[in-house]
């Protein structure tokens, strides 16, 4: 049985830090490439960040410079660090392993950006 969990969502102000972490089961994780995607209220689903198998990331233009996507395949984890966080961030960030709508999905996790 596949899953994935995510952690580490939460209530942040403007500016602040906060680190998602997706627990993966079920699949052998080194060899799936990993993704983060979020969705805000009313809008469509987006990828915000991308790891694959050798190491490479992509981001979104809107994140870049202040999300870093990591994975420890030894311990079967992707994690984002988002740092400088702002408004438009708030949404509920979910972990997806295969990048791909198909793929396997976590439950997400909320993020909240407010002051």
């Amino acid at each position: 049985q596949v899953q994935l969990v995510e952690s580490g969502g939460g209530l942040v102000q403007p500016g602040g830090s906060l680190r998602l972490s997706c627990a993966a089961s079920g699949i052998r994780f080194s060899i799936y490439a990993m993704g983060w995607y979020r969705q805000a209220p009313g809008k469509q689903r987006e990828l915000v960040a991308a790891i694959f198998r050798d190491g490479s990331t992509n981001y979104t233009d809107s994140v870049k410079g202040r999300f870093t996507i990591s994975r420890d395949n030894a311990r079967n984890r992707a994690y984002l660090q988002m740092n400088s966080l702002k408004l438009e961030d708030t949404a509920v960030y979910y972990c997806n392993a295969g990048i791909h709508a198909n793929g396997y999905w976590g439950q997400g996790t909320q993020v909240t950006v407010s002051s």
